[in-house]
């Protein structure tokens, strides 16, 4: 089956410049002062931004499409909508623009678990968008979008020093909840799926691949998440001053 590029690149293009406009529209508010000090911050900060309104949007929108179309839950290959085809195009933009973000601002090195991440996410959307397969599959991984709005205010917070604050303390409680209920089970599911695929030549065991990458990076993410915020005294005091990943 040829690939779709009509409508497929036009609304990624769109999707792409959306979030551009939005990072310079963001750009253009106030940072608090303990950012504004720090150029690095500051483009995390800004960085940081988006991906907030990314996921805000993108977990919202993914809870509808199961809410509407709930088969994706079962058949992860053929279920398919278009409210779930466009928001895959949508996070595939924000996945374009971020990778962009990170290379044009000279962040690669210090941000490569990003980009590893990015492109893997989008290989496997691309098979949604260009194939119309696996869109339920898609939409089902951006249930990870809930857990990142709560990840992305953690991140803000420590960028911002602000981990004394009552709200810190609360959010990473509700981070970890969420991380349970919108990124370790969800992947847990899709896994389980896709390793119906194994041995075979096909896309399924390209996705498999995919997975099972994410899945060591989420691990790995989760171990940082629990030392940082529950073990403390387990992190290295010296910690890197441009690494801002959820350390």
């Amino acid at each position: 089956m040829p690939p779709m590029l009509f409508p497929a690149l036009p609304l990624l293009l769109g999707a792409t410049l959306t979030f551009r406009a939005l990072r310079h529209a963001l750009c253009r508010l106030p940072l608090p002062a303990h950012v504004r000090a720090d150029p690095l911050r500051t483009w995390r900060w800004h960085n940081l931004l988006v991906s907030f309104a990314h996921s805000i949007v993108s977990g919202i929108w993914a809870l509808l499409c199961i809410w509407q179309t709930p088969e994706m839950l079962v058949d992860v290959e053929s279920a398919w909508s278009l409210s779930g085809y466009l928001l895959v195009c949508f996070s595939a933009g924000y996945f374009i623009h971020d990778t962009l973000d990170i290379v044009v601002s000279q962040q690669a090195r210090a941000s490569w678990e990003y980009l590893v991440h990015h492109v893997m996410a989008m290989g496997a959307f691309f098979s949604g968008i260009f194939w119309s397969r696996f869109v339920g599959g898609g939409v089902l991984t951006l249930l990870v979008e809930v857990s990142n709005i709560f990840l992305t205010i953690r991140m803000m917070m420590k960028i911002n020093n602000a981990q004394d604050l009552l709200l810190y303390r609360v959010n990473k409680y509700v981070n970890l909840f969420m991380y349970f209920l919108f990124r370790l089970a969800p992947q847990a599911y899709l896994t389980h799926f896709f390793l119906g695929y194994a041995g075979q030549r096909n896309l399924g065991t390209f996705l498999l691949g995919i997975l099972l990458m994410l899945d060591v990076m989420i691990l790995i993410y989760f171990s940082r998440l629990l030392r940082s915020d529950f073990c403390p005294q387990d992190v290295p005091s010296r910690q890197h001053k441009d690494k801002f990943l959820i350390e």
